[in-house]
């Protein structure tokens, strides 16, 4: 099997994370997928951006569910780029995405789409949320779920079993080997992040993962002589 490379938020390393700019350049850089988060503004627009608040990203402040649409496009969200929402990237890129979902009303606003536009196979849905990979799968015929999480133990296995997940999607700091055979036994791919240097990408490759997301487009190129 290939080793994916998933650009995280496009190529936040390269460029302002969460905006058509990064999607495009990771997607330009031949990265295999790429990952983005999912919210919901005060007016129920699905709009792509990480936190829960815009002051990180943006020259805003405040909550994104307590700003419209409208408001959040007057933002900048780095070098001129606009929130975008996640029709605006269907369109932008034909790379596979994995979407990020942060909530369970996030997730049928999430479905409604993929149902609408038929992207069971383009659009693999991810959270730290049980209950929201819960919440879609049967919303969504055939969807592709990954459960994510950042402090886990061997536990982690058997809660992407019962949330229907296909994946887990590991931060590699906690990763140990007795994770990575119990997830093997349950036949769950298995992907590891942040992976940006090639210590990092050795690691991974070493335990034998499916893929790694990352913030910089060269793993892409690297990641294929590094075993």
């Amino acid at each position: 099997m290939n080793f994916l490379t998933i650009g995280h938020r496009g190529v936040m390393g390269v460029e302002p994370e969460n905006t058509l700019r990064s999607f495009v350049a990771a997607q330009e850089a031949g990265l295999d997928a790429i990952e983005l988060d999912l919210h919901l503004s005060k007016d129920g627009a699905l709009v792509v951006m990480h936190d829960t608040d815009v002051d990180r990203t943006t020259d805003g402040t405040g909550p994104i569910a307590e700003k419209t649409l409208a408001e959040l496009r007057a933002l900048d969200a780095g070098r001129g780029e606009r929130v975008p929402v996640f029709e605006e990237v269907l369109e932008a890129v034909h790379t596979p995405l994995q979407a990020e979902i942060k909530d369970a009303q996030a997730a049928r606003a999430l479905a409604e789409v993929m149902n609408r536009r038929g992207l069971a196979d383009r659009v693999e849905v991810s959270s730290f949320h049980d209950e929201a990979i819960a919440e879609i799968k049967p919303l969504v015929p055939g969807v592709r779920t990954a459960l994510i999480a950042s402090r886990y133990g061997t536990d982690i296995v058997d809660r992407a079993v019962q949330a229907g997940a296909e994946t887990v999607c590991l931060n590699i700091r906690r990763l140990t080997l007795e994770i990575v055979e119990r997830a093997r036994k349950a036949d769950l791919r298995i992907i590891g992040w942040v992976v940006n240097t090639q210590d990092q990408l050795r690691l991974v490759r070493a335990f034998g993962l499916d893929g790694a997301t990352t913030d910089h487009p060269d793993i892409k190129r690297t990641g294929r002589f590094t075993a």
